[in-house]
């Protein structure tokens, strides 16, 4: 087994050398980012099997003999002219001629008209006063998001120079709208979680200098896990959410490991410790705590890998990265720090905080959670049944969960993307922007073919919820084998009407209509597209929550060598995400405190938070249950007093742990003040479990647990005894009393 307190004194005893190293990846991680990391993010939404969606894809591009792109739509509006006005007319065609000089390297030949040339009645609102003018983007989905903002710019100074009103929708202007945003937010979680993570440090430290390392280190560990997401992403395109995933967990669980490691080494030098064996002994106990906890995290984020779809991928990815950087900066990085800070460590102390924060946790200085844990042993029952109905009682709403996707009219008003979708939707159609793809592959001109879309076509027009639009001409590739044909739908690509649409297509029509042809038919588009993502997110809880649940089983019981330990933790973390799900569902989707006017009411979930959540809760909450069950163990081998330990655990770790949940919690619900409904969502949800486990979970379900419980905490079978001894070395000093709290 890897000592991590030959680790730390090895590093500690050579610091400059190892910060040395460090300085220079970090160097390299800054060439990483500046050189790769834009160019290889991606807005698109890449599935890595192939549903129905994916095939028609395929089958497009096929088609076409280049990959896919998006489709988007320039809207010119007045407020005084029709499309009959010659100045409309001119306008329109002036417009016209300026964004087609781009080129084809950025629109695709033959998909570019406006009203005048075609007539086509469907390119005029009802009142004649606006006007649609399609495009296909040239190139693959990241050429066109790239090259979208040119037309951008011809858009916006016609805003400033015109009478009329010009707007631009699609896909490629809405990914860059949601890229945008969410970079905004991630500046906003970050100028918000810092300096509140910064005050929590100080306050638990009692010194400016002690606080600022954690921070530092976190930093340090961000920068590093973007370097190595700049590299995979050569290989393998990641969402753009990596940077957004990256900073909020990375300030989360580096600040908490460096937190617990400074706390530990302080502790054992005012014990008298030299400062190199000072930095030893935190290393076999906090170090390895943090290093069983990191590994507890990356095994539960790792689910998400399989789940065959690039934002799950790229969330895993990220955060593993970060988690990873965090724990090798933990063991290596911060102990050579602390040997160079020396006990320049306390200065800058704060006065009145400086005295409070040295007092030894074990003994006087942490009263109120000795005298917390004894009160909940008194009557251990009660206060499981107590505090599990609350939890119970939280998680009902999770009963009336729908997961979905947020589409362009979650973005903030004033978006140019969605304030165009929303002229789209009014005038016209906001399925011209995203229609359904109807891809035929077999002989078009066979008679089967031919009645096929004859049929489907009547079926479409007569739907009851009239949510198609009129049918394009199809396309078809040279020797007429493949046939796509687009049909806007009604509404959002993300809304209800839309989804209804594909699924009559998919489930009645289609079959209907193509039912005794020889010809494949597959419905896509960006609809289609989210309801196989949909589908993929739920399949993925038969996948993710097994193995994270299984891979957690075993951690646990090799590192406490227990089964009732592990079997414990699962339940209570299933009790805690739970509760964290209702709470969710209760404020998003039923808009509970939001005339509060900082979290939108929404009516679905993301589809993608569920199965993100579970992960990453599962992986955090273990981060406090492996510190405190560290103590509770490191006690109980020194003392066999099952009582004592618990309440020695909580009282040694309580001021800590609380210290580092609130600054994950603020460093969450910065993210969550932003505009995007995911990332709310996300860092509510997050922020929420956070609390939970740091108060019904810490101070009241594990002490009553394990009181009930006694020795039996520990119990591994006899057949399980051959697995290796992993738990955190005890004290070697003198057992100090038990509390005077005691029972």
């Amino acid at each position: 087994m890897i000592s991590t307190g030959s680790i730390s004194r090895k590093s500690a005893e050579r610091p400059k050398t190892t910060i040395a190293i460090w300085l220079g990846t970090l160097v390299l991680a800054f060439v990483l980012i500046g050189t790769l990391l834009e160019d290889a993010l991606t807005t698109e939404f890449v599935f890595t099997n192939t549903p129905e969606a994916q095939r028609g894809v395929d089958l497009i591009e096929e088609l076409r003999g280049e990959p896919i792109s998006t489709t988007e739509v320039v809207i010119v509006l007045s407020d005084t002219l029709t499309v009959d006005d010659a100045a409309f007319k001119a306008e329109v065609e002036s417009i016209y001629a300026e964004i087609s000089e781009l080129g084809a390297d950025i629109i695709r030949d033959g998909t570019f008209f406006n009203f005048y040339q075609t007539g086509a009645p469907t390119m005029v609102s009802e009142d004649r006063r606006s006007t649609i003018m399609p495009l296909v983007m040239a190139g693959t989905y990241d050429d066109a998001t790239e090259h979208v903002t040119e037309i951008l710019e011809i858009v916006e100074a016609r805003n400033e120079t015109s009478d009329f009103t010009v707007l631009l929708t699609g896909q490629a202007i809405v990914g860059n709208d949601f890229e945008k945003v969410g970079q905004d937010d991630l500046a906003r979680g970050e100028m918000f979680g810092i300096p509140i993570a910064l005050i929590i440090l100080v306050i638990v430290f009692g010194t400016v200098v002690a606080a600022v390392v954690p921070i530092v280190v976190a930093i340090i560990s961000i920068i590093i896990a973007l370097g190595i997401s700049a590299l995979v992403e050569q290989v393998f395109a990641l969402s753009f959410f990596v940077e957004n995933i990256i900073f909020m967990i990375g300030l989360a669980v580096g600040i908490d490991y460096s937190l617990f490691i400074v706390d530990r080494y302080r502790e054992e030098r005012r014990k008298g410790l030299t400062k190199v064996d000072a930095l030893e002994k935190s290393g076999n106990t906090a170090t390895r705590a943090v290093l069983f906890s990191g590994l507890t995290v990356v095994l539960a984020l790792s689910g998400m890998l399989l789940i065959p779809f690039n934002v799950f991928i790229a969330i895993a990815i990220g955060a593993i990265s970060v988690v990873v950087a965090s724990v090798l900066a933990a063991m290596t990085l911060l102990p050579a720090a602390l040997s160079l800070l020396g006990d320049k460590l306390d200065r800058l102390g704060i006065p009145g905080l400086k005295q409070s924060a040295v007092q030894d946790d074990s003994n006087e200085g942490s009263r109120f959670w000795d005298r917390a844990a004894y009160l909940v042993m008194r009557r251990p029952f009660l206060s499981l049944i107590l505090s599990a109905g609350l939890l119970v009682i939280a998680a009902i709403p999770l009963l009336d969960l729908r997961i979905g996707f947020a589409g362009v009219s979650t973005l903030p008003d004033g978006v140019q993307s969605k304030d165009g979708f929303l002229v789209l939707d009014q005038n016209f159609s906001a399925g011209d922007a995203a229609p359904a793809h109807i891809v035929i592959a077999g002989d078009f001109n066979s008679s089967g073919v031919q009645d096929g879309i004859t049929a489907l076509f009547a079926s479409m027009a007569s739907d009851p919820d009239q949510t198609f639009g009129t049918p394009r001409p199809p396309e078809l590739n040279a020797d007429q084998t493949i046939a796509l044909i687009e049909v806007p739908l009604e509404g959002d690509s993300a809304e209800a009407r839309a989804q209804t649409a594909v699924d009559n297509l998919r489930d009645r029509y289609v079959p209907a209509a193509f039912g005794g042809t020889d010809a494949e038919v597959v419905i896509t588009g960006a609809t289609a597209y989210n309801m196989d993502f949909f589908q993929a997110a739920k399949d993925g809880i038969l996948v993710v929550f097994p193995f994270v649940l299984g891979m957690s089983f075993i951690l646990l019981m090799i590192v406490f060598r227990s089964i009732v330990v592990p079997i414990k933790a699962i339940i209570l973390n299933l009790l805690s995400v739970a509760a964290t799900y209702g709470l969710l569902v209760l404020v998003f989707q039923k808009g509970l405190g939001n005339d509060l006017g900082i979290l939108a009411e929404f009516d679905i979930i993301e589809a993608w938070i569920p199965l993100f959540l579970f992960s990453i809760l599962f992986g955090l909450s273990m981060d406090y249950h492996v510190f405190l069950l560290s103590r509770i163990r490191e006690r109980f081998d020194q003392t066999g007093d099952n009582t004592e330990s618990v309440a020695f655990g909580i009282r040694s770790t309580g001021r800590l742990i609380t210290g580092a949940a609130l600054i994950m919690v603020a460093v969450f619900w910065g993210f969550a003040a932003g505009d995007l409904i995911g990332l709310q969502q996300m860092g509510f949800g997050l922020g929420i479990a956070v609390l939970i486990d740091a108060t019904i979970v810490r101070m009241v379900l594990v002490p009553s647990t394990m009181k009930m419980l006694g020795s039996r905490n520990w119990y591994l079978p006899p057949f399980l005894h051959w697995l290796p001894d992993l738990r955190v070395e005890v004290e070697d000093d003198v057992v100090p009393e038990a509390s005077p709290a005691g029972d």
